[in-house]
């Protein structure tokens, strides 16, 4: 290979390992904050305190940061979305590129975020309390967990210009049920679900934000899983009939 060539690759090959590794902690600065803003904790605002407006603009406003969010994530996740950004971006940075996106949107949804301070259950008892944020943390544990069973790395964008800047082929899907995987379908989702409902205080505010994120998490998984049919075919409709797609099944069918 030409000298010039070498040189432009290497840079290139920079470039995109830069570019992932930068995309990955806006990202996770993005995660880190959701957890403070819906657990209220480290953060200086929550899902529950900042300026207020009235609550019918309150709720529209917070109903259309959810929209958004639910919208640039279902739409940016299709393959036909994929392919119209593989003629702008080069491949290794697609996923990248989405995950910088979701943090962008997360972050819009703190600052803009009205909080809705209306009371709907308050728990006293300090053992309730540390059940329930007990409960919190475990699903933000389930959530972490489940990033890791199915290559975190991969999920968030990196594990791909790792291997150009390696000049290794991209790995081949391959379809797994690890540890919670044989549990549920989108152990991933389950975790959301917990830690966004377990709150010792759920006020209008929480709820909405509650409430508009487990449907944008169900609709989401339809989406996902209709890809997942048409990659791996009947394999994947075995599993659906024998797993639960969020919750787990209680009566499980016999093989």
């Amino acid at each position: 290979m030409p000298p010039q060539k070498q040189t432009n690759n290497l840079t290139a090959h920079v470039f995109w390992l830069l570019y992932s590794i930068a995309r990955y902690l806006i990202f996770l600065a993005a995660f880190l904050y959701l957890i403070g803003f819906t657990g209220g904790v480290l953060v200086p605002k929550t899902i529950n305190n900042g300026p207020t407006a009235d609550w019918p603009l309150a709720a529209l406003i917070n109903g259309l940061l959810v929209i958004l969010f639910g919208v640039q994530h279902s739409v940016m996740a299709r393959k036909s979305f994929k392919n119209r950004m593989a003629a702008l971006i080069a491949p290794v940075a697609e996923r990248s590129t989405y995950v910088l996106l979701s943090g962008l949107v997360l972050g819009l949804m703190f600052w803009l975020w009205q909080p809705i301070p209306y009371t709907i259950w308050k728990v006293e008892a300090a053992w309730a309390k540390a059940l329930l944020s007990g409960v919190f943390w475990l699903g933000w544990g389930i959530v972490l967990l489940a990033t890791f069973l199915i290559s975190h790395f991969e999920l968030f964008g990196l594990k791909q210009a790792i291997d150009r800047w390696r000049n290794a082929p991209p790995s081949a899907l391959t379809f797994r049920t690890p540890l919670l995987y044989k549990a549920v379908r989108h152990p991933l989702y389950l975790g959301f679900l917990i830690a966004f409902w377990a709150t010792p205080h759920m006020t209008v505010g929480h709820l909405v934000f509650a409430l508009g994120m487990s449907v944008y998490l169900y609709i989401g998984a339809r989406f996902e899983e209709r890809d997942l049919v048409a990659l791996f075919g009947e394999r994947y409709r075995r599993y659906q009939s024998e797993v639960g797609m969020i919750v787990p099944r209680l009566n499980r069918p016999q093989r």
